[in-house]
């Protein structure tokens, strides 16, 4: 079954730490951004140090050239933010009311770390007439489920989704998991997985048709 994207004007990008939204979804922002000279893009990062800030303004600037970006940057503790249960809930309430999304993206529910899972479980309670896609974040606890919806991507927007991961994310490049080969790898299953060169693979909980 093929969907058809269209009508995406407006994103909210719901991001628990400052690289998850790029590594998640960067194909599907750099095919978007592509795609739409008009393009609205709300960007939400619950955790997060100045440095680390600075790289997710650079990081959606490069993976949405052209677009019309707006920053939401908190600093909460990584790690702990079931612990601001109240402050995380009021955090994605001002983004609905901040912008009338037509697309919503944020970690899945079913996500294993508590950060990205506490997103997952509150931002359906607050986006409630957008499409909202929770996306997929490869780790050491192996919580990979069995998505439902492909974002199929070409090979060069692929490799472009790498390169701008280690230029914008400098901070990460000493973690053992960062590497080309974990982004590709994973890139390439989900695209095994619907037929393409590579994909980004996404949960959908509720779609509506537009008839």
């Amino acid at each position: 079954m093929r969907m058809i994207f269209q009508g995406v004007r407006t994103i909210v990008a719901l991001g628990a730490h400052c690289d998850d939204i790029e590594i998640a979804a960067g194909g599907l922002l750099l095919s978007l951004a592509r795609n739409n000279s008009d393009l609205r893009v709300h960007y939400v990062v619950c955790a997060g140090t100045p440095k680390r800030h600075a790289e997710s303004v650079t990081a959606a600037h490069a993976f949405l050239p052209g677009a019309q970006l707006s920053f939401a940057l908190h600093d909460l503790p990584d790690g702990r933010l079931p612990a601001h249960w109240g402050e995380v809930k009021q955090i994605i309430e001002d983004a609905a009311a901040a912008a009338d999304a037509d697309l919503v993206l944020s970690p899945w529910r079913g996500d294993a770390h508590q950060d990205h899972r506490l997103l997952g479980e509150l931002a359906p309670t607050a986006f409630r007439n957008a499409q909202h896609l929770q996306y997929e974040i490869p780790k050491w606890d192996g919580d990979l489920g069995r998505p439902n919806l492909y974002a199929p991507l070409p090979s060069e927007i692929a490799q472009r989704k790498v390169e701008l991961l280690n230029k914008c994310f400098p901070s990460q490049h000493s973690r053992d998991w960062w590497c080309d080969e974990t982004f590709l790898s994973l890139m390439k299953l989900r695209g095994i997985e619907c037929r393409a060169p590579y994909a980004e693979a996404f949960h959908a909980n509720k779609m509506v048709l537009a008839l």
